[in-house]
């Protein structure tokens, strides 16, 4: 654990979630993958492709460049434009979109949280109050993790994604602590430390990338703390 920067008094957590409480890695593109299968289950997008899909998202992105704080609508509109260069009657386009999306969820929430996240949570939860800052579509119940946080955030839904600073206002809000004295922790230096650190909050950076944080192209500004494994947080208690 290094410390860059003094801190306040730690009153509540905020945690990111993908690649900070579990490996996320290869659990979107798999889940992506699956949904792709499920849509050429369809005669009209048989011969569908994953980069067909890809270079779809990034027309309608472009199209509509604030869909991206909403990774649940973003792949809704996706998946509409192209049953929209179809034949299928637009009647059954909601049944589609329920299965594909239903399977990109099924596949989405296949991780493995390790026990030693469980461990960390039980204990912290004993003494703060915890909650989730997502850019993600994760649902927390569904992976075992619901009970151990006051609530779960998600871009999009809650206001823009991080770095922007209405889904960070809206946690210290709902937790009536004020950010300074709230440690948000996660894997990315620009949506998690920056993001945290611009809007008030203190930063923790879990670095996965098994680098010097000063070599890491997207380091803008230090943490408040830097650990590499999450169980390190317990030095905190």
């Amino acid at each position: 654990m290094h410390f860059y920067r003094s801190i306040n008094k730690i009153k509540a957590f905020t945690f990111d979630l993908d690649d900070t409480l579990y490996n996320n890695s290869m659990i979107v593109e798999k889940a992506e993958d699956e949904m792709i299968k499920t849509l050429q289950g369809y005669e009209q997008l048989r011969t569908l492709t994953l980069p067909e899909y890809f270079a779809e998202k990034r027309a309608v992105l472009a199209s509509d460049p604030e869909i991206y704080h909403d990774v649940i609508v973003w792949r809704i509109q996706t998946i509409t434009s192209l049953l929209n260069k179809t034949n299928i009657p637009a009647s059954k386009f909601a049944d589609v979109i329920d299965e594909a999306m239903s399977c990109f969820n099924v596949w989405r929430h296949k991780m493995n949280v390790p026990e030693s996240t469980h461990t960390l949570l039980i204990k912290l939860a004993t003494k703060y109050p915890l909650a989730v800052i997502t850019n993600g579509n994760v649902d927390i119940n569904k992976i075992g993790l619901g009970d151990y946080f006051q609530f779960s955030l998600r871009g999009g839904e809650h206001g823009r994604s991080k770095p922007f600073p209405e889904i960070f206002d809206l946690a210290s809000h709902k937790l009536n602590i004020p950010s300074h004295s709230i440690l948000h922790v996660g894997d990315n230096l620009l949506t998690d430390v920056n993001g945290a650190i611009d809007n008030g909050f203190l930063a923790c950076f879990i670095n996965i990338y098994n680098r010097d944080i000063f070599q890491l192209n997207d380091t803008k500004c230090l943490p408040h703390i830097e650990i590499t494994q999450l169980p390190e947080l317990e030095n905190l208690l």
